[in-house]
């Protein structure tokens, strides 16, 4: 059993992190600034994508293109209640296309989209 390994993700509204399971001990891998928790923020610009802190910090600048709390929205229908009740409150766009919801962006200068399970997976 000591050889066991396991990785556990923890999207989280929020915060995501990743821990593995090494030797019978849990280990919470630090991202690239050190911390244990990385925020579940992505934001596209003219030359990149950016995630957690570094998509963080420019949300002030870069609203509707800064994509965050994007949890509330995955597995539920576009015309559901609560989704239109949080679409209300967000910077960016999400819109309901070919019956998937979508979340609308300019990407390097084109109008992208990408379904939420897309932005959680960066």
């Amino acid at each position: 059993m000591s050889d066991t390994l396991a990785v556990g993700i923890d999207l989280g509204t929020t915060n995501s992190c990743v821990a593995v399971l090494l030797h019978g001990k849990v280990e919470i891998i630090a991202n690239d600034l050190g911390y244990r928790l990385t925020p579940s923020y992505v934001a596209f610009n003219d030359t990149e994508r950016l995630v957690g802190c570094a998509a963080k910090n420019q949300a002030a600048i870069n609203p509707r293109n800064t994509v965050f709390n994007v949890k509330r929205i995955i597995g539920r229908q576009f015309m559901d209640e609560t989704v239109q009740r949080d679409i209300q409150q967000f910077p960016f766009k999400v819109a309901e296309v070919h019956g998937r919801m979508k979340i609308k962006v300019e990407f390097r200068g084109r109008q992208k989209s990408f379904v939420p399970e897309e932005i959680s997976s960066m």
